[in-house]
Order: C-alpha cells, then sequence, then structure tokens
C-alpha cells in the first residue's frame, strides 16, 4: 500500500551527467594570436602585437592543459594560439625595430633639411657707397656672424643661392594726407628695396619683410602706407631678374642714424643696413 502511495525508491549509482567542455581559453588564444600578427606588422601599433601575442601564448598553454586533461576539446586551437603568440612577439620586435630606423632616419633628414635651409648665409659685396666687404664665414657659423654686420646704403646682400638684396639711401619723404603710420612731428624716410635672382631657382617675394629701426635707443620705425609706398613686393622673381619695392617709415625728429632690417623668408639670415640721417 504504502509503495503504492510513494513510488519505488530511487536507485543508488547512478551516473551523473558529464560537464559540457570548456573551450574558451583555446579559442581566446587564437583569436588573440591572429589578432596580435596583424598588429605586429602596422607601424606604430607594433606594441599592442607583442602584448597581444604574450597573452596567446598564455591562454594557449593553458587550454592545451586543460585539454590533457579532459577538460576542453580544443587542442589544436590551443596549440595553434600557443604558436602564433611568439610569432606575434618577435614580428612586434621587427616592426618595432624598423619603426625606430625609420623615425631617426626621418629625424635625420629634417635636420638635416633645417641646417640646409639656415645655411643660406650673406655675404655683402662693397658697390662703391663707402661699406666694406664683409664675407661670411662657413654656412653654420658664418650665418650667425653677418647677422651681427651692419651695412652700409647701397651695399648688395648677396646669398648663398644666389638671391641679392640692396638698399639704396634714403630720401626725405612726405607722406600724403590719409597716409598710416605718420605721426606729426616726426620725419618720413624712403628707401628702395632691390632684389635681384641671379640663382636657378624662383624666388618667392612673399615671405619677404623690410623693417626699421631709429636712434640708438633702436626704437621701432613704423611703417608708412600711402597711395606711394607700402605695398611691398609680390610675386615671385625668376633667375636673371630683377625686383624692387618702395618702402618708408617714421622716425623720431631727432634721430641720427636709421637701420633698415631685411629678411628675404624664413630660410634666410635677415641682414641689416645702418643708414645715417
Amino acid at each position: 500500500m504504502s509503495q503504492q502511495m510513494y513510488g519505488p525508491p530511487p536507485q543508488a549509482g547512478a551516473p551523473m551527467a558529464p560537464l559540457p567542455p570548456r573551450n574558451g581559453l583555446g579559442i581566446a588564444a587564437l583569436v588573440l594570436g591572429l589578432v596580435g600578427l596583424v598588429m605586429g606588422v602596422i607601424p606604430f601599433m607594433f606594441w599592442l602585437g607583442a602584448i597581444l601575442g604574450v597573452i596567446a601564448l598564455v591562454l594557449g598553454l593553458t587550454g592545451r592543459g586543460k585539454a590533457k586533461r579532459g577538460e576542453a576539446t580544443n587542442k589544436g586551437m590551443a596549440t595553434a594560439g600557443a604558436v602564433l603568440g611568439p610569432v606575434a612577439v618577435a614580428l612586434s620586435v621587427a616592426m618595432g625595430a624598423v619603426t625606430v630606423m625609420a623615425v631617426d632616419d626621418a629625424v635625420d633628414e629634417i635636420n638635416k633639411s633645417v641646417s640646409e635651409s639656415r645655411g643660406k648665409g650673406a655675404t655683402a659685396k662693397d658697390t662703391g657707397s663707402g661699406g666694406k666687404d664683409k664675407a661670411g664665414k662657413d654656412d653654420a657659423a658664418g650665418s650667425d656672424a653677418s647677422d651681427a654686420e651692419t651695412y652700409a646704403a647701397g651695399d648688395t646682400v648677396v646669398y648663398d643661392d644666389g638671391v641679392q638684396v640692396t638698399v639704396s639711401r634714403h630720401t626725405a619723404y612726405s607722406p600724403g594726407e590719409f597716409s598710416i603710420g605718420h605721426e606729426k612731428g616726426n620725419k618720413a624716410y624712403k628707401v628702395t628695396v632691390t632684389v635681384v635672382n641671379k640663382g636657378k631657382e624662383k624666388f618667392d617675394t612673399a615671405l619677404l619683410t623690410v623693417d626699421a629701426r631709429a636712434g640708438k635707443d633702436g626704437k621701432t620705425a613704423e611703417s608708412i602706407f600711402d597711395d606711394k609706398v607700402g605695398e611691398g613686393f609680390n610675386g615671385t622673381v625668376v633667375p636673371g631678374k630683377t625686383a624692387s619695392a618702395e618702402f618708408a617709415f617714421d622716425a623720431p625728429a631727432a634721430a641720427k642714424t636709421l637701420e633698415i632690417e631685411v629678411s628675404p623668408g624664413w630660410a634666410y639670415n635677415s641682414s641689416h643696413w645702418n643708414l645715417k640721417l
């Protein structure tokens, strides 16, 4: 009666269901090994390839251990990940060395380019105006020396690439009624800047600047702009051709000197002409 109510007693020793294989480590090792290979050959990403390669190696070896114990069934994936990991590390190291050498070469080229461009020193040519012949030294050291020189009105400065710049003698200037830059009580002076291109390449005048300082204290002499002066240079000067422009500056009435500074461009050293007023 009781057996019919409660059913038959459970049988002892029933087998338990087997645990599913844990293949996650082997799969992760293979995926990370493949990604590490790709990252290892990409410049500036090689470091990531090395990290992924190391992780793939560790996970692959761990996955192989689980497969040997019967806890996983993807021994082949785990082995592939363990093999791809070191390969990714080796490729990353090689790419890192190549990248470092490439960067070093690029830096050397940039330094060389800057050194060459900054080597456009100036040599002054005496034109009979009373200036002395001031020859620059070698490209690197001589350029700084020539920067410290000042030239006389009419002197021509010859740059290493054949560009020549001349500043004329000053003349008194009467600014127009609607001029800009002239202060009442000051005096105005005009000079002509001439550029001759005796080099082999076109010379772009867009970056050429002309500035001035007046008196012993070197006070900035403002540029004067009106309908007659102040336009400056524009366009390029082809080899064998000449271009000139007039500039006027405002100086204190008591100033005895006017220093004109001409910079042909960022790749050139600026040159200075000292004019006695």
